[in-house]
C-alpha cells in the first residue's frame, strides 16, 4: 500500500471513530450536552485532529443525520419495491428491515429523534426528516392503494410516519420486545388503513 493509500485508510478510519462516538455522545447527553472536546478524547483524537475533519460539532450532527436518515430509508423501499411475494409479504419484509435498522443504531436513533437541540439548522433538518418520510408513505400508498382520496393522503402518510417512529422509541425503552412484535403491529396498522380505503372502494361500486 502506497503512503497516500495508507493516509487515506488513515483519515477515513478516524471520521468513523468520531462519528461513532459522536453518535452515543450526541444520544446519552443530547447535542446541547456534549462538547468537541468530549468527543475528540473518547476518539482518542486531539481537538485540531477532529476539526480537520468537521468544523464544527453542528457539522458532524448534521453529517451523522444525513448518514443515518440516506441508510434508514434504503433498505425499507427496496424490500417494498423489489422483495418477492405479494404487498403483505413486502410490506413485513420492508417493516422488518427498518425496525432492523433501530435495533441495530439505537444510539443514533435517540439521536435522530429525541434530541432536536435548540440549533435552527437541526431543527429543519428534524422537519425535514419527517417531511420526506411522510412523503414517502403518501407515495406509497398511491402506488398500491389507488383510489385514496387525495385530501386523505397527507394525514394516512402521516398516521404512518408517526406509528412507525412513536413505536421505535417505545421500544428503545423496552428493548426486551421481539422485533417481531414491531413489524407485526406496524404491518397490522398499514393493513387496516389499506383494508378501509378498499372497503369504501367496494361499497361505491356496490352502490
Amino acid at each position: 500500500m502506497s503512503e497516500i493509500d495508507r493516509n487515506r485508510a488513515a483519515r477515513a478510519e478516524a471520521r468513523t471513530r468520531i462519528e461513532d462516538v459522536a453518535a452515543r455522545l450526541f444520544a446519552e447527553r443530547g447535542f446541547a450536552g456534549t462538547t468537541i472536546g468530549e468527543i475528540a478524547a473518547e476518539a482518542g483524537l486531539s481537538k485540531p485532529m477532529l476539526y480537520r475533519h468537521f468544523d464544527s460539532k453542528q457539522e458532524l450532527h448534521l453529517a451523522l443525520l444525513e448518514r443515518h436518515r440516506d441508510e434508514l430509508a434504503a433498505a425499507p423501499i427496496r424490500e417494498l419495491l423489489h422483495g418477492e411475494g405479494d404487498l403483505g409479504r413486502r410490506m413485513e419484509a420492508m417493516y422488518d428491515a427498518w425496525f432492523g435498522y433501530v435495533q441495530s443504531h439505537p444510539y443514533t436513533w435517540r439521536m435522530m429523534f429525541r434530541d432536536t437541540t435548540g440549533d435552527a439548522e437541526v431543527q429543519d433538518f428534524h422537519r425535514e426528516l419527517q417531511r420526506r418520510q411522510r412523503e414517502t408513505d403518501m407515495a406509497l400508498l398511491r402506488e398500491f392503494v389507488p383510489g385514496v382520496p387525495e385530501a386523505e393522503l397527507e394525514p394516512l402518510g402521516e398516521a404512518i410516519r408517526s406509528s412507525l417512529y412513536g413505536l421505535a422509541l417505545w421500544w428503545l425503552d423496552r428493548p426486551e420486545q421481539p422485533r417481531e412484535i414491531l413489524v407485526a403491529t406496524m404491518t397490522r396498522i398499514t393493513r387496516g388503513l389499506i383494508s378501509t380505503v378498499e372497503g369504501a372502494r367496494e361499497g361505491r361500486s356496490d352502490g
